[in-house]
């Protein structure tokens, strides 16, 4: 506490100036971190990791289980709260977020341990409970950092721009990842592929953690020690009583089914990890080119808005899962691209929302809420998506199609559940927030004062070239 005393010390002397000029280094450099920061994911989650589960052969309950845990190690976010209160948001991110993304290095080893099938997958198990419990304390602390070093009315357009380039290291390290796992030779060819991604994880997690450290902390008082009260208001304030109701519920809804997405790609409909990562891949380059004017909206009338026109059009997303098939698979294009227009607004807001419902002194706890409601109930219903896939009869028929167990988690998940989240956004109440119909006014504004500024930068390219000539 003293340390961060001092360090607070130092920089309110700082001049405004030189604020201003390590402001502007610390947003660049956390553009690059969020794009090293994704192929740290590419190599270490997605199709990574349900490749470990497929070669270690692990059953649809552990399936559920290993697509839980990073969302059920949100139940340490409000002790992470209280972690960042006390060390500050720069140190507790930069320790947690590191030692996070170096625990795949026991993976490097694990297709040639000498121990029995069973024991691969829980040392597979423990490995990813312990990176996604620091990861939690490391997001919470990195998450209250730069809601402080973001200044509030370009917030949007800043996570908007970094969204885009994020969606861009996200495609380019899936595809890399999808393709060497496809030409993984069966057998001891696809351990070392395995191995060899589980490394330069950790390489990259190294690269991530050096350009955090070139970020600095805005100077701000010092915040009193943390009280009982504290963790509690994100709880007791109706407006984020409202607001994380509705996460709870969204979060169960795409919870339910999320785990199984890559396993019925690969199981099912064949589609091979360069097929899965070509549609990850549309819905990133969707996300990377919608993302910037969704931050403007979200600056422009708020983030409930946009919420709710996103969230509204997820659900019909399954619809199209239900007429897919292994010799039918185009309309996952038209899929992809609808939910990463979708998915970078709804991330956005998402982000967003309990940053506007939050002061700076209760910042940690609101995002520690959040996560850890958002957490639990993905985790929960992650674990009853695998119980019930595993009950389920394998084959089904739904309208008259044979449909599979899987494909009947995604429409009871991905579209009762989530429309039922989606009418519980309308309840939330953000202050300075436009009605939802102003999100359409602002598209058709958009829409028509471009239809009025080309054909005049047409004219005068053309009266240029006239003159020219």
């Amino acid at each position: 506490m003293r340390a961060t005393r001092e360090s607070v010390r130092r920089s309110v002397r700082l001049r405004p100036h030189v604020q201003r000029t390590l402001r502007r280094r610390s947003l660049r450099a956390s553009i690059a971190e969020g794009v090293v920061a994704e192929l740290v994911g590419a190599c270490a989650s997605g199709g990574a990791i349900t490749a470990w589960a497929l070669y270690l052969g692990l059953t649809p309950v552990l399936v559920g289980v290993l697509g839980a845990l990073p969302f059920a190690a949100q139940v340490v976010q409000i002790p992470s709260a209280w972690l960042t209160r006390i060390h500050g948001n720069r140190r507790t991110a930069l320790w947690t977020i590191g030692v996070s993304r170096q625990l795949p290095l026991v993976l490097v080893a694990l297709p040639w341990l000498p121990v029995p099938e069973p024991a691969q997958r829980a040392i597979l198990l423990a490995v990813a409970a312990a990176s996604a419990l620091l990861a939690v304390a490391g997001n919470n602390a990195w998450t209250s950092w730069m809601g402080d070093l973001v200044p509030d009315r370009i917030r949007g357009r800043y996570f908007g721009r970094r969204t885009a380039f994020c969606a861009l290291g996200s495609t380019l390290g899936a595809l890399a990842a999808g393709l060497a796992l496809d030409h993984a030779r069966p057998g001891q060819g696809a351990g070392l592929v395995l191995s060899l991604l589980a490394f330069a994880s950790c390489a990259f997690g190294a690269a991530t953690v050096l350009l955090l450290a070139r970020q600095h902390e805005p100077p701000h008082l010092v915040a009193p020690e943390p009280t009982l009260q504290d963790a509690l208001r994100p709880w007791t304030e109706p407006f984020a009583r409202r607001a994380l109701t509705f996460h709870v519920m969204w979060a169960a809804a795409s919870g339910l089914s999320a785990a199984f997405y890559p396993i019925h790609m690969i199981a099912n409909l064949r589609m091979g990890f360069a097929c899965m990562a070509l549609y990850n891949g549309t819905i990133a380059a969707a996300r990377m080119l919608t993302s910037p004017l969704w931050g403007r909206a979200v600056d422009r009338v708020g983030a409930r808005p946009v919420l709710v026109a996103c969230c509204f059009g997820l659900c019909f997303s399954p619809f199209l899962w239900l007429i897919v098939r292994e010799d039918l698979l185009w309309p996952l294009a038209f899929d992809a691209a609808a939910c990463g227009v979708l998915l970078a607004g709804q991330g956005l807001a998402s982000f967003s929302l309990p940053l506007n419902l939050s002061s700076r002194g209760s910042r940690p706890f609101h995002l520690a809420a959040f996560a850890a409601a958002g957490g639990v109930a993905t985790g929960v219903a992650s674990v009853a998506g695998g119980a019930l896939a595993h009950l389920l009869p394998v084959h089904w028929a739904f309208l008259g199609r044979p449909v599979v167990s899987a494909q009947l988690l995604f429409l009871i998940g991905g579209t009762g559940l989530r429309f039922c989240a989606a009418a519980l956004a309308l309840r939330i109440v953000e202050p300075g927030a436009r009605p939802v119909q102003a999100l359409g006014r602002l598209a058709l504004d958009g829409a028509l004062r471009r239809s009025r500024v080309e054909p005049r930068r047409a004219l005068a390219t053309v009266e240029r070239r006239s003159s020219a000539a």
